[in-house]
């Protein structure tokens, strides 16, 4: 679906060198990095363009993959229950979305998450969950991918799905996720400084959070001037930071949630970058919140008019 340029933990390595050993080289990843964004970044915009239908298609195809690595992080298979639930209420709730009814699509993911607890947690009382490194998974860790990965897929449908402003909405939220990412890697790793939250995320910064939230605003002002000029520059650099601390937060939760599973990546699935919850953090966060703002505008309306 979409790529985050450079995206993961953007602040100076967390590990001092010991003496007599050479420092940490801060750009080793980068190449990995920049090839992936070339391959997929590309692919995303594409589908943006060319219509709800392809993007929709896309959207699915990443929701499934989310789904997947979502029920592996927990320890258990999409082949079956309870695990096969997760990706079967996102996909359906899509689905819904896709014909028409969003409301009744977010109804199901509701619906979906709380018979997926329900029904791991029966599971996990007699004994049948299989346990995470002797301790076993909370069915609610499990339920939670429902609406973690549900709810931005359905917002992106409904994004797209909008004739009139859904190509333009899309682009500016993909253009601010990603320089926001690509900021906050840039200036964490050049400049380094205080830790953002260590406690969650070591490598992050502020100064790699402030670089990101420019990128963001610097960006979502030039992308609105382009895609529906008009607007008052304040709007868009307003609903650009608001995006951009939006990214920043996922990115934080998806660094607590892998914190909590005891991984460093969702999966290996991109070279360089880990899995697609690694790289989409910023989006799975930042999607609902353009979603919600496009709903009060109204249909048509651009997110900064």
């Amino acid at each position: 679906m979409s790529t985050t340029a450079f995206g993961g933990d953007e602040g100076s390595p967390s590990r001092a060198a010991s003496p007599g050993t050479a420092p940490p080289r801060r750009w080793t990843d980068l190449r990995k990095r920049v090839l992936s964004a070339l391959v997929l970044g590309p692919a995303a915009l594409a589908c943006i363009w060319f219509g709800a239908a392809l993007w929709t298609v896309l959207v699915a195809a990443a929701a499934a993959v989310l789904a997947w690595e979502w029920v592996h992080l927990c320890g258990l298979s999409t082949r079956a229950a309870p695990g096969i639930a997760v990706p079967a209420a996102v996909l359906a709730a899509g689905a819904l979305a896709v014909a028409g009814w969003p409301l009744a699509g977010l109804a199901l993911l509701v619906a979906g998450f709380g018979l997926t607890w329900i029904g791991a947690a029966r599971l996990g009382a007699a004994g049948r969950l299989p346990a995470r490194d002797g301790v076993a998974v909370p069915a609610g860790a499990l339920a939670a991918g429902v609406l973690y990965i549900g709810l931005a897929g359905l917002a992106l449908i409904t994004l797209r799905d909008d004739n009139d402003a859904g190509r333009a909405n899309v682009l500016f939220l993909f253009l601010v996720v990603w320089a926001s990412d690509i900021g906050a890697y840039v200036t964490g790793r050049a400049l380094g400084g205080p830790k953002l939250a260590p406690a969650v995320s070591p490598n992050k910064t502020w100064s790699g959070a402030a670089g990101g939230l420019a990128a963001a605003v610097l960006v979502g002002t030039a992308a609105a001037a382009v895609l529906a000029p008009g607007g008052e520059a304040w709007r868009s650099m307003a609903v650009a930071a608001f995006l951009g601390v939006m990214a920043q937060a996922g990115d934080l939760l998806e660094s607590w949630i892998k914190r909590r599973f005891r991984v460093k990546d969702a999966s290996r699935l991109i070279p360089g970058h880990g899995g697609l919850l690694d790289r989409l953090d910023g989006v799975l966060a930042a999607a609902p919140a353009a979603a919600l703002l496009a709903w009060i505008l109204g249909a048509g309306t651009p997110l900064w008019q």
